[in-house]
């Protein structure tokens, strides 16, 4: 098998820390305590309810509108054509943008591929060189002000994309802009949806599991799983890594 020519990662939960969940669920309550209080009683939701699994199985990897649905359909909230839908998507949305500005060599092309609105947001705020300083590395391609963003080959993310995943549209474009056939492509993701238009797309996909989820993303087709992405041997990467859709468990 010839070896990998590109790479394509998803942006939350894979490369950076993810305020995804923490927002749909902090959103989540706040409407229910407050603007929502009054059919509370009427759904299945509790603040405990939201757990990290229900996250990942429902909502992550889903464009905003869709996670919403899932969201609401998931506890059961009542039906009042789509504007709790709306209102849920937009105050998920405003607690993003909070978070995010509160807190934030194999030769194989890269793309970021992200269906949030966010993804360069998250990236423009990670500066490499800052990084490879406090790690002492020294590098000549690291040049003062190169943030991850600048990083990537491609950048696809937060596009309107007809379909979203689990359909592989995002990954193929990726690909394509790589000038990399998706055969010769690998998807790096931490949601099962991500997995399953990886492999619907022919490409590979290692999972990466962030929430006790390393099940769900080996049913979702997988290749390898991984708790990070340190986990993974670079130079079987360069050789062709594994049979595509065989999962391994690491």
């Amino acid at each position: 098998m010839p070896a990998f020519q590109g790479a394509i990662f998803d942006v939350d939960g894979v490369l950076v820390d993810s305020p995804h969940e923490k927002a749909w669920r902090e959103s989540l309550r706040e409407l229910m305590e407050r603007e929502w209080n009054d059919i509370r009683g009427l759904t299945t939701w509790s603040p405990g309810a939201f757990t990290p699994l229900v996250y990942q199985e429902e909502m992550s990897g889903k464009p905003r509108l869709s996670g919403a649905r899932a969201a609401l359909e998931y506890f059961h909230v009542p039906d009042d054509g789509d504007l709790r839908l709306a209102e849920y998507a937009a105050r998920k949305q405003e607690m993003v943008v909070r978070l995010i500005e509160a807190g934030k060599d194999a030769g194989i092309r890269a793309a970021a591929a992200s269906s949030s609105k966010n993804a360069k947001l998250f990236l423009r705020k990670i500066r490499l060189d800052a990084f490879a300083q406090q790690q002492q590395i020294t590098s000549a391609s690291l040049r003062p002000g190169l943030t991850l963003l600048d990083f990537f080959d491609a950048d696809v993310s937060g596009r309107d994309f007809a379909r979203g995943k689990p359909d592989p549209e995002m990954f193929l474009t990726a690909a394509r802009e790589l000038g990399v056939a998706p055969h010769a492509a690998m998807v790096i993701e931490d949601a099962a949806a991500g997995v399953e238009a990886a492999k619907a797309g022919g490409m590979a996909a290692i999972g990466i599991a962030r929430a006790d989820d390393a099940g769900l993303l080996a049913e979702a087709g997988a290749d390898i799983v991984v708790t990070t992405l340190d986990q993974v041997d670079r130079s079987v990467l360069a050789d062709g890594l594994w049979p595509l859709g065989v999962p391994n468990r690491a």
